[in-house]
């Protein structure tokens, strides 16, 4: 599985070791990813996620997994967001 966020485009990143003698070798610098429950108010149900602890600090920030997900564009999601962003959306219009 790809180590990305599934509700923010945060992913795996390039970069180089650096040593006092500026010798440099490939590395990876790894997003701080968590698996989390997150409870839907909309959907009255829990949904497990991959997400960044940056991404999950936003989460709250924002007052809950259903505005987040309404409030963020469709291309920083996932598929599995994408489907629980239009779940969210039809029951909140019915």
């Amino acid at each position: 599985m790809a180590r990305r966020c599934e509700l923010s485009t945060k992913a795996v990143m390039s970069g180089n070791n650096v040593s006092h003698a500026l010798n440099r070798t490939k590395r990876k610098f790894l997003p701080n990813l968590c698996n989390v429950t997150l409870i839907s108010d909309a959907l009255e149900r829990s949904v497990k996620l991959k997400v960044a602890a940056a991404t999950l600090r936003t989460v709250e920030h924002r007052g809950g997994l259903d505005a987040y997900l309404l409030k963020e564009k469709d291309e920083n999601l996932s598929k599995k967001a994408l489907l629980i962003k239009q779940e969210v959306r039809q029951k909140l219009a019915s």
